[in-house]
């Protein structure tokens, strides 16, 4: 079993401070869900376990089995088991679906150690299968020309084959439709382990039938307010927010966000002609 601690964690982006002590402990055998409005940095806190370089962690930690997470590189953080299904997924014209997937597997393995063709395929097949994707998405180039939903479903097709111990799920329930919601959900769900644990963020309760989740978080004013469980949500989709923010006296605030993608999650500008 792994363990996931993110304590007292203090981001800014653009001088705003956005996340101002978030405090959120979880183990693999969960998972857990972040609800909150718009704006509240639901998506900073996905971003910022990941590595986005736009955000810069003022105060706190971010623990993983004890290491320190924010001494890692991005790619360090996946291979320690880290994996963050983005919200909105980016396009590589020229690298093939399972190209991409099994050089992110075996550059999780050791030097002397290779991913056997034959096993591959064969999981492969079956994840895609299980997602009830196209058979011939091994050979189309990274989200190029697919919809919204397949998109989705793509991300999740990553994590299954990458089995980290860790997913941390960024609306992924957008642009899915009834059937599509019901595919991601239950596959969410049935990973979950005592080696994998996946931390959902969403603003649909639909999701939530499917995924079962066993505790949910909201995220509001740069900081956890409140937990709970399948009561929490039941009351969140009867009456919304304005409750818990007039029972804690919460101001509304728009934080400065900074869209996630592939391209500027993992280089810093700065460094790309190095």
């Amino acid at each position: 079993m792994s363990k996931l601690q993110i304590i007292d964690l203090w981001v800014k982006v653009e001088d705003k401070v956005i996340l101002k002590g978030v405090n959120l402990e979880m183990n693999t055998g969960e998972i857990h869900v972040i609800m909150g409005p718009n704006g509240t940095g639901k998506s900073t806190l996905a971003s910022t376990i990941m590595g986005h370089y736009k955000y810069e962690v003022i105060q706190g930690q971010i623990l993983l089995d004890g290491e320190d997470v924010l001494k890692m590189s991005v790619d360090e953080r996946s291979k320690k088991g880290l994996f963050l299904a983005m919200q909105y997924p980016s396009e590589i014209t020229g690298v093939t679906n399972s190209d991409f997937i099994k050089t992110a597997m075996q550059a999780r393995l050791g030097e002397d150690e290779h991913i056997s063709l034959f096993k591959f395929i064969k999981s492969l097949d079956k994840a895609t299968k299980e997602l009830k994707m196209n058979e011939d998405l091994p050979h189309r180039y990274v989200n190029v020309g697919f919809s919204g939903g397949e998109k989705k479903r793509n991300e999740i097709l990553q994590m299954k084959m990458l089995e980290p111990k860790f997913a941390i799920l960024d609306e992924i329930d957008s642009g899915l439709d009834v059937d599509a919601l019901r595919i991601v959900g239950e596959n969410v769900y049935n990973m979950k382990s005592e080696n994998f644990g996946a931390l959902v963020i969403t603003h649909y309760e639909r999701l939530l039938d499917y995924i079962k989740p066993d505790y949910v978080h909201v995220l509001m004013n740069g900081k956890v307010v409140k937990s709970g469980k399948n009561e929490l949500i039941e009351k969140i989709d009867k009456d919304g927010y304005d409750w818990l923010k007039v029972e804690l006296g919460i101001v509304d605030e728009t934080p400065v966000r900074a869209t996630t993608s592939l391209g500027t999650c993992a280089v810093n500008p700065k460094n790309r002609d190095k």
